[in-house]
């Protein structure tokens, strides 16, 4: 490596001891396409020597293969390492890289500036605590600058550079340089950041990098490397009330009890008085134990374990705070999401909700509106689609510790993950609970589900039969009500025409209105499952994610699927209603099997072939595998 610290030579411990305890700033480069931001991560990197004399050798022999310098070293290929970056001179990826100097140690993310990228800029501007967006100086102000200015004031981030680039290319006119940080600032007051520093460059020649330069004698602020080294990021962590998600319940030991974490904020020292959340529980803190010793205290920024002075219930996702000034806890907010997946945010959709170490069920309702952030309009919407951004409401299963994301990023930003595919599909900020979870509690009733089903002799169970229009769901469905009913069972049977006449006649058929469709109609098969019915449910529900969600709402063994197995040509050919006609001849849109898919139960309780079953012979079946 061709940066080496004196001490290297001298004293190897005494570096690594002095490299053990400098502070990390994460930072992140954004900004509009060819504005320069993978060059200057490379310079950054090539002046503070942190490359390897191999990785130089492969540099210059990649500036002359395939460098846009002319044979001279383009630093940008330190960074853009994917083929398709190299050959389209564009960032696709989040690329992160590490240095340091005496000072500080960083790690930045190069984020993408094509608009159809901006889920990867989101994923590398979470978890930063400074940014530098880059304006090309010849081109001013962009709608992608307006654009990643506002993701970066969205996602928290306080510590701002505007690195007005290529300033050799306009004769460093300091002209240039005040209209350029003029128009900014306008824009920067509307989207309400506040403070920010602005510093002429020239990333390819090394101007206002890590020196000041000659070229801007009118420019008297820092080098770029000196604001990073100085921006007092940690300060602001470890002002804030204490608060550290338990990671983890660390039991070597029968006599050793403690709960280990990453400190989000504030500070905490033996003899603090700290609450549990969302339990509500208190105890004081024993002992702050790490792997080098007890400490007399511990701050923002530090992983620890905790040992409390009482035996009181603490499991991994709870949050550890401060007793005087604890986060609030809730299962219902309204939040900012942004969305990464191919498959759209459709409302009332089970997903999984992660924050921090804890994960919970969650549906997010039709947003209220959805955000331009090229010009800050708000948008009507229905749902989001990919790198779409909209402020919705969330509603979660069990209540969960929070503060709001621009108190603390850790306890107030979070992730939305697909139940099926296990996908990360979104991510939010929590701006604030919903008043209404704090107005809403449950009732305690003295007559319950055992009482109600002992009552008819029977077990409560919800029959859902699933397949394709013309299957033969309703037939069989009403054959089996029949005979259960002649046993003297105590049934309904929900079926999708009928209900569309009215719980659901609001509904339409496009995604979102289906998704709702089957949410309401589980939450009607769960109230009549607690009624101590057997409930037959004959829906088409053509995605695995809402039968899954209607699983989930039933007790252990109380939901059992029936798919009715009926090929699309088979189902089309009978087409008692002629729905299939009117689909293939465009007149009915989001028809399910013709222009809508249709997910197929992988592992039913039931499965009916009906090419092979009559309807009685199905509903015989069924019966059957009852049992009592």
């Amino acid at each position: 490596m061709a940066h080496k610290s004196d001490l290297i030579a001298e004293d190897i411990e005494a570096y690594l001891k002095a490299h053990e305890v400098k502070s990390l700033l994460r930072f992140l480069t954004c900004g509009s396409v060819d504005d320069g931001k993978s060059t200057l991560i490379g310079r950054l990197l090539y002046d503070s020597k942190m490359i390897f004399e191999d990785q130089l050798a492969a540099l210059e022999a990649d500036s002359r293969r395939v460098g846009t310098q002319g044979g001279d070293i383009d630093f940008a290929l330190l960074v853009d390492g994917l083929a398709a970056e190299r050959e389209q001179g564009i960032t696709i990826d989040v690329a992160y890289r590490f240095f340091s100097t005496d000072k500080r140690k960083f790690i930045v993310a190069d984020t993408p500036g094509h608009e159809q990228y901006t889920r990867n800029m989101v994923t590398g501007a979470s978890t930063a605590d400074a940014a530098v967006i880059l304006i090309d100086a010849r081109k001013g102000v962009l709608t992608q600058t307006r654009r990643h200015s506002y993701l970066v004031k969205l996602l928290g981030i306080r510590h701002v550079v505007l690195a007005i680039n290529k300033m050799d290319l306009v004769g460093w006119s300091k002209g240039v340089f005040d209209a350029i940080v003029a128009e900014y600032r306008l824009f920067a007051g509307q989207i309400g950041l506040e403070h920010f520093t602005a510093i002429p460059v020239s990333a390819l020649r090394g101007d206002n990098i890590i020196e000041p330069s000659g070229h801007s004698p009118w420019y008297d602020g820092p080098p770029l490397l000196r604001w990073l080294e100085e921006a007092p990021v940690e300060d602001d962590l470890r002002e804030k009330p204490f608060r550290m998600p338990v990671q983890w319940v660390n039991r070597p030991d029968l006599d050793f009890r403690g709960f280990s974490g990453f400190v989000a904020a504030g500070a905490v020292a033996p003899g603090d008085r700290v609450k549990v959340l969302p339990s509500g529980r208190e105890s004081t803190v024993a002992r702050i134990v790490t792997q080098d010793g007890d400490l007399d205290r511990a701050a923002a920024g530090q992983s620890i374990t905790l040992t409390l002075a009482d035996e009181i219930d603490v499991s991994r996702g709870d949050v550890l705070s401060a007793a005087g000034d604890p986060p609030g806890v809730a299962d219902q907010f309204e939040t900012t999401l942004v969305w990464f997946d191919d498959e759209p945010m459709l409302p009332g959709r089970p997903y999984l909700m992660k924050l921090g170490a804890r994960t919970v069920a969650a549906q997010v309702n039709e947003p209220k509106y959805k955000i331009n952030v090229n010009t800050l309009e708000h948008l009507a919407a229905t749902r989001l689609d990919l790198n779409e951004i909209g402020v919705c409401n969330l509603h979660l299963d069990a209540p969960i510790a929070f503060d709001s994301y621009e108190e603390t990023k850790d306890l107030g930003g979070f992730i939305l993950i697909d139940r099926i595919s296990n996908r990360t599909v979104g991510a939010g900020m929590i701006h604030f609970a919903l008043r209404r979870s704090q107005n809403i509690h449950w009732q305690a009733v003295d007559v319950h589900k055992d009482a109600r089903a002992a009552q008819k002799s029977q077990i409560p169970k919800v029959l859902w039969f699933t397949g394709l229009s013309g299957a033969g769901k309703s037939t069989i469905a009403n054959l089996v009500e029949k005979k259960l009913y002649a046993e003297g069972r105590h049934t309904y049977l929900l079926d999708g025409d009928n209900v569309r006449h009215g719980l659901n006649k609001d509904l339409g058929f496009t995604e979102e209105d289906r998704v709702e469709n089957i949410r309401r109609v589980a939450e009607v098969a769960k109230l009549m499952a607690d009624a101590g019915l057997i409930v037959l449910v004959s829906f088409i529900s053509p995605f695995r994610a809402e039968r899954q969600m209607a699983r989930e709402l039933m007790g252990e063994g109380e939901f059992i699927e029936v798919f009715v197995d009926t090929p699309l040509a088979e189902a089309e050919r009978r087409d008692v209603k002629g729905l299939y006609r009117k689909a293939r001849a465009g007149e009915l849109k989001n028809f399910t099997g013709v222009d809508s898919p249709y997910e197929p139960p992988l592992e039913p309780e039931i499965h009916i072939d009906t090419t092979r079953l009559t309807a009685e012979g199905a509903a015989q079946h069924i019966f059957q595998a009852l049992g009592d």
